[in-house]
């Protein structure tokens, strides 16, 4: 069994906290720091984009001036996220890690079963569906809409046929980056407040289309009688959940002298930097 470095770094902004997954990865690539898994959190609440969307076109940045909602472009694709009463990931490994497989898709299954197995945990029923054919992409897709859980892998997280994890991944000098969120609560209405639409028609039907594609987990407990996880016990849940679902011994440990350099550096020189944010 394989041993990774688990670090839990708690809430950080916006920039930091992309600062830091990039470091990471930096870090790993030259071969000086393990293959990694980090949680962490947002301060403050926090719209984050993927790397190609078009900021001004897609986000409504007097709102979120108005609401004190942070706001960031993410070095991975994908679409916009509202972190707040979630539990965010992050995975860094090698490309030539042993039985990862070479395509963006089939190494999303393999990394994500982690995050199976976290939902199993928390006592979900939980599934890893393929969506191989173009009827079962259209269930989890929405023309129009700016927001990631209505943005299908190949592969998606769904329990009772909703979507209940949203990720995404870029690779850099053969290094594997993947985050994404791990939803708690959901407001939708806050992150639809977030985003411009052509119309006010229009974002009420994208609401009503997201809503049901799309799911907490707390939203999820309260519905079969449970009682809502605390964050703590969602942690715990997906810390054992990546052990076991990708057969790996997780050591706590913390960023090295090095990644916080480079975090910090990176924090003010790109992430933190509208020459990065808004390059779209």
């Amino acid at each position: 069994m394989e041993t990774w470095r688990f670090i839990s770094s708690g809430k950080a902004s916006p920039a930091y906290n992309m600062a830091l997954d990039e470091a990471l990865s930096i870090a790993h690539g030259e071969g000086k720091s393990p293959p990694t898994v980090r949680f962490y959190g947002w301060s403050p609440a926090t719209l984050s984009i993927g790397y190609f969307q078009k900021a001004a076109e897609e986000v409504d940045f007097d709102e979120l001036r108005r609401q004190g909602i942070g706001f960031v472009r993410r070095a991975t694709g994908g679409r916009a996220v509202l972190h707040d009463k979630e539990l965010t990931y992050s995975i860094v490994v090698s490309e030539t890690y042993p039985g990862l497989p070479s395509t963006v898709t089939e190494a999303y299954r393999v990394l994500s079963a982690g995050l199976l197995q976290g939902f199993i945990n928390l006592g979900l029923d939980a599934q890893m569906v393929n969506l191989a054919s173009e009827e079962e992409k259209r269930k989890f897709a929405s023309a129009g809409s700016a927001a990631c859980f209505d943005s299908p892998s190949w592969y998606e997280l769904v329990v009772e046929g909703r979507k209940v994890a949203g990720s995404a991944q870029v690779r850099q000098k053969g290094v594997v980056l993947q985050h994404g969120s791990i939803l708690r609560e959901l407001d939708t209405e806050q992150l639809f407040s977030l985003l411009k639409f052509r119309s006010e028609a229009l974002k009420q039907r994208m609401m009503l289309s997201f809503r049901e594609k799309a799911v907490a987990i707390n939203d999820l407990l309260r519905a079969g009688g449970k009682p809502a996880a605390e964050p703590e016990q969602v942690e715990a849940a997906f810390r054992a959940g990546f052990a076991e679902g990708m057969g790996i011994a997780l050591e706590q440990a913390e960023p090295t002298a090095y990644e916080l350099s480079l975090a910090s550096l990176l924090a003010v020189e790109k992430f933190g930097a509208d020459e990065w944010n808004l390059r779209r």
